[in-house]
C-alpha cells in the first residue's frame, strides 16, 4: 500500500472530525446538551450516530481477520452483534428514553431511590467503558503501525487527543454529527472497494476456493514468523525452512513437517510451494493470536456451549454498553426511541454483510495472515493483492480512512459515557466546566493500558466488554423495567454477583488459572451461567427484602411504560388552570 495515499486519507478523516466537531461546538451551550444533545435527536440522525459508534475496530478489521482464520463458524459474532439491538428494541429503548436518565446511574438511582446502586452502576459504567476503549486505542496503533511504520503508540495517542478534544468541546450535541458522518465514511469504505474486489475475483482464472474451504497458497509464498508459534499440519507437509522449528535450526533447508503439531521459533523464515495447505495455527497461553481460537479448546466436544456463550453475551450485552444506552436519552421520546433501533438494525444489518466477504477474499489471496497472526490485516492488504497499481493504493487508502474512522467514533462514544459518570459521581460539580476535565481522565486510563499492556488481543477486551454488559447491566435494565418487586438489595446483589462473576472467569481463564476440560470452557464461555446468576441473585434477594421495594415505584414503572402524551396532560391542564 502506498504509504503516502494511507496517511492522506487517516488525516482527512482526522480534520473532518475536527472541523465536524467545531460544528457541534457552535450550538452546543446548555448542560442537557452536552449530555444528552437536549433530547432532541430526530431517528435518522441518531440511527446513525448509534452506528457509528457501535461499529467499532472489531467490525471493521477483526469480523473480517476471524473469517479467514476459521470460516464460516465465525459468522456468529455479525449476527449478534446485530440481533442484540433487535432484543433492546423490544425490551428497553422506549422504557430507558421515558425513564428522563442521562446515564445507566441515573436509571439505576431513579428505578431504586438508592445512591448505593447508583454508585456500584456508576463502577461497573467506567469498568465497561475502559475496557472497550483500550482495544480502539490498540488498533488505531496497530493500523497506523501498517500503514505508515510508525510506533504503535502514535496512533493511540492521535484517536486519544483527537476524541479528547471533540467530546470536551462540544459533548454529545458535537459527537452526534461525527459519528453520523463516520458510519456513513465506514460504510463507503467498505462497500466501494468491495465492488472492485469482486469484479477482480470474477475475472480470476484460477479455480474458485469454496468459502468453507482449507486455505491453501495459490503461489510460492514466503512468511516471516515474528512470533514464536505452535501450528498444526493436517498431512505432511513440504516446504524450505530458515530458522528454527522444533528445536533444530535450519538453513534454507528442504524440510517435511510430519502430521501433528510443530512450534516455529521467532523469526523463521517458511517458503511455501504453490498448493501447499496453510498450517493452523495452534492457540496457546502466550500466544497473541489465542483470542482467536474458540476458547473451549475445541478438542472437549464443548463447541456447541462456547457458541452458546457467544450468542448470550452479543445478544444481552448490547443492552448494557454505555454508549449505546445513553444514545436513547438523547431521543425526544419513547416513540422516537423505538424508531431510532429499527433504524439501527437496518443499518447495522447492511454493514456486517461487507466483512465476512474480505474475510473469505482474505482465505484465497491473503493466507499467510492466518499464519503470521495479523489477520486484522486482511481488509487492508485485499486491495493491493487483487487490484494492485494506482487503483489498489487508493482503495487501501479509503479502507485506511474507513478503519480509522471506526476508531475515533467508538472512542468518542465511550469517552463520553465515561465523563458523563464521572462528572456526576466523581468531580464536585455536575457542570460543563467538570464535564470538560472529566473528559481527558476518562481517555487516560486506557491509553495508559495501552501503552503498557501491548499484547493484549482486540477481540479479548471487547468480548470481555460484553460478557460483564450482559451479566451485570442486562438484568438490571429488565428486572428494573418490568418488574415492581426489585428491590435496592437485590439489584447490588445482582450486579455484584453476575458481573463480578463474569468479570472473574474469564480474566482467571486468560491468565491461564482455569483447570481443564469443562472448568476451563464454562470459565472461558461465562455468559450461559453468569446471566442467569444475575437475574437469579436479584429476584431471589428482592424476594427477601419485601420491605426495601422503594415506595414511589408505581409512579416510575408508570412513567417508564405511558406513552409521554399521557403523561404530559395532567401537567398540561394543571397549567391551564
Amino acid at each position: 500500500m502506498n504509504q503516502t495515499y494511507a496517511v492522506a486519507a487517516v488525516t482527512a478523516v482526522v480534520a473532518a472530525t475536527v472541523l465536524i466537531g467545531a460544528l457541534g461546538l457552535r450550538i452546543s451551550r446548555t448542560t442537557s446538551d452536552f449530555y444528552v444533545a437536549s433530547r432532541t435527536v430526530g431517528p435518522g440522525l441518531n440511527a446513525a450516530a448509534i452506528s457509528g459508534e457501535y461499529l467499532s475496530a472489531a467490525s471493521f478489521l477483526g469480523v473480517a481477520g476471524l473469517v479467514l482464520l476459521q470460516g464460516p463458524d465465525m459468522l456468529w459474532y455479525p449476527v449478534g452483534y446485530t440481533a442484540g439491538y433487535l432484543v433492546l428494541l423490544v425490551l428497553v429503548a422506549a422504557p430507558l428514553r421515558r425513564s428522563g436518565a442521562y446515564t445507566l446511574s441515573d436509571f439505576a438511582e431513579a428505578r431504586l431511590q438508592s445512591p448505593r446502586a447508583r454508585r456500584l452502576a456508576s463502577l461497573f459504567v467506567v469498568g465497561v467503558g475502559w475496557l472497550y476503549l483500550l482495544p480502539q486505542l490498540q488498533g488505531a496503533g496497530l493500523t497506523l503501525e501498517i500503514l505508515t511504520g510508525a510506533p504503535e503508540w502514535v496512533g493511540g495517542l492521535v484517536v486519544a487527543v483527537v476524541v479528547t478534544g471533540a467530546v470536551a468541546a462540544g459533548g454529545m450535541r458535537s459527537i452526534t454529527f461525527v459519528q453520523a458522518f463516520q458510519y456513513w465514511l465506514k460504510l463507503t469504505a467498505l462497500l466501494v472497494p468491495a465492488l472492485f474486489l469482486l469484479t477482480a475475483w470474477a475475472r480470476d482464472d484460477a479455480p474458485r476456493a469454496r468459502f468453507d474451504a482449507p486455505a491453501v497458497f495459490r503461489e510460492h509464498t514466503v512468511v516471516r514468523v515474528d512470533d514464536t508459534v505452535r501450528v498444526d499440519v493436517g498431512a505432511p507437509l513440504t516446504l524450505t525452512v530458515s530458522g528454527r522449528v522444533d528445536s533444530t535450526e535450519y538453513r534454507g533447508t528442504v524440510v517435511t513437517l510430519t502430521q501433528g503439531s510443530h512450534r516455529v521459533q521467532a523469526g523463521t523464515t517458511l517458503a511455501f510451494p504453490a498448493g501447499a495447505r496453510v498450517p493452523e495455527r495452534a492457540a496457546t497461553g502466550g500466544d497473541p493470536l489465542g483470542w482467536s481460537q474458540p476458547l473451549a479448546g475445541g478438542h472437549d466436544g464443548a463447541q456447541l456451549y462456547a457458541t452458546y456463550g457467544l450468542i448470550l453475551a452479543t445478544f444481552l450485552g448490547t443492552m448494557g454498553l454505555p454508549h449505546v444506552a445513553v444514545r436513547f436519552y438523547t431521543s425526544p421520546d419513547g416513540r422516537a426511541a423505538r424508531h431510532t433501533t429499527l433504524v439501527v438494525l437496518a443499518l447495522v444489518g447492511a454493514f456486517y454483510l461487507l466483512p465476512p466477504l474480505y474475510g473469505a477474499l482474505g482465505r484465497i489471496y491473503a493466507p499467510e495472515l492466518a499464519l503470521t497472526g495479523a489477520a486484522d490485516a486482511a481488509v487492508l492488504v485485499l486491495p493491493d493483492r487483487l487490484v494492485g497499481g494506482l487503483a489498489g493504493d487508493l482503495l487501501g487508502a479509503l479502507l485506511a480512512g474507513g478503519a480509522f474512522a471506526a476508531f475515533l467514533s467508538t472512542a468518542s462514544g465511550l469517552t463520553m459515557s465515561v465523563a458523563g459518570v464521572l462528572t456526576q459521581d466523581v468531580l464536585p460539580s455536575r457542570g460543563v466546566r467538570h464535564f470538560r476535565l472529566a473528559t481527558p481522565l476518562a481517555m487516560a486510563v486506557p491509553l495508559g493500558a495501552s501503552l503498557v499492556a501491548t499484547e493484549v488481543p482486540v477481540a479479548d477486551a471487547v468480548g470481555l466488554a460484553f460478557a460483564v454488559s450482559a451479566s451485570s447491566f442486562c438484568p438490571l435494565l429488565v428486572l428494573g423495567i418490568w418488574w415492581r418487586r426489585l428491590t435496592p438489595p437485590g439489584a447490588v446483589a445482582g450486579l455484584l454477583t453476575g458481573g463480578g462473576a463474569a468479570l472473574t472467569a474469564v480474566m482467571a481463564t486468560r491468565a491461564g488459572l482455569a483447570p481443564g476440560g469443562w472448568p476451563h470452557t464454562l470459565m472461558a464461555w461465562p455468559a450461559v451461567w453468569s446471566v442467569p446468576l444475575g437475574f437469579l441473585t436479584m429476584v431471589a434477594v428482592s424476594l427477601a427484602t419485601p420491605g426495601r421495594v422503594p415506595p414511589g415505584t408505581p409512579a416510575i414503572l408508570a412513567r417508564l411504560h405511558l406513552p409521554e402524551s399521557l403523561l404530559d396532560r395532567p401537567r398540561a391542564e394543571r397549567a391551564r388552570r
